[in-house]
């Protein structure tokens, strides 16, 4: 079995950008591509394992989809990572620490990827400035090290952060953990959530392997961890694993309270 440090989730920038000019933000592969963004920004305001031979593009996803999540074509319409003139930069930091930028004593922005360094660099942060309760996840693409991302998500619930996606904000892949994480979670109504499978070092998708495989038991107590029933806990599970890895599908602020409880 694979580990799960393994994973990678996290976002292709370029390989499929001609064909999706509509949404640039997918999962990174092999080759690595860093782009610069410029913002401007505007204050918003007991799992079980299934039977053998089973997996997780199953009921789960599609009975969610029949009770009302967010059709992917419904989204055409509104904003596919297509970031607004008037969503912020990380402004004037008093400090950067990574992705982090710390703004003010309370409030932290968060744009790029999670990589190895990420728990450190957020444990130098809080030294810094332990008064911070607020993370606004600006532009948050996913991780470089599945690893990392998820022991980030833990310390940002261990220090009782708030996560908030603002305005015209975007968390994609792992980043979706993260905003999981946080001990309450706001997102405006115009926040997007990108999400698909995780796949391996090898190239295998969650849907690979047998739905009784340990692999997955990971992600599901976490979503348990983060406050998800085991009911909850699977249905999201399957809906991420729905979407090939080298795709996303855009969830609205809406589709997330129906499995998370937001503030």
């Amino acid at each position: 079995m694979v580990s799960p440090s393994a994973f990678v989730r996290t976002l292709i920038v370029a390989a499929f950008a001609a064909i999706l000019a509509f949404a640039p933000a997918h999962a990174q592969q092999v080759v690595t591509v860093t782009t610069t963004v410029t913002w401007t920004y505007e204050d918003a305001g007991e799992e079980t394992v299934a039977d053998d031979g089973a997996n997780y593009v199953d009921e789960d996803a599609a009975l969610l989809d029949d009770e009302g999540l967010a059709e992917d074509a419904d989204l055409g319409a509104t904003r596919r990572y297509a970031p607004s003139a008037t969503l912020a930069t990380l402004g004037q930091a008093k400090a950067r620490f990574g992705p982090f930028a710390v703004v003010d004593a309370n409030t932290v922005r968060m744009a790029g990827d999670v990589t190895s360094n990420a728990p450190r660099q957020f444990a130098a942060m809080l030294a810094a400035f332990p008064t911070l309760r607020r993370l606004e996840m600006i532009d948050c693409p996913g991780s470089l090290d599945e690893e990392a991302n998820l022991i980030l998500a833990r310390a940002i619930r261990r220090a009782g952060m708030e996560t908030v996606v603002p305005s015209g904000g975007s968390v994609r892949s792992g980043a979706v953990e993260l905003w999981l994480a946080g001990s309450t979670r706001r997102a405006a109504p115009d926040a997007e959530f990108g999400v698909h499978s995780w796949a391996d070092e090898y190239g295998r998708e969650a849907n690979d392997y047998p739905a009784n495989d340990p692999v997955h038991a990971e992600y599901l107590s976490y979503y348990r961890e983060m406050g998800m029933d085991a009911a909850k806990a699977r249905a999201f599970y399957a809906l991420t694993n729905a979407t090939p890895f080298d795709d996303v599908r855009y969830l609205t602020r809406d589709d997330m309270a129906r499995f998370v409880t937001l503030d």
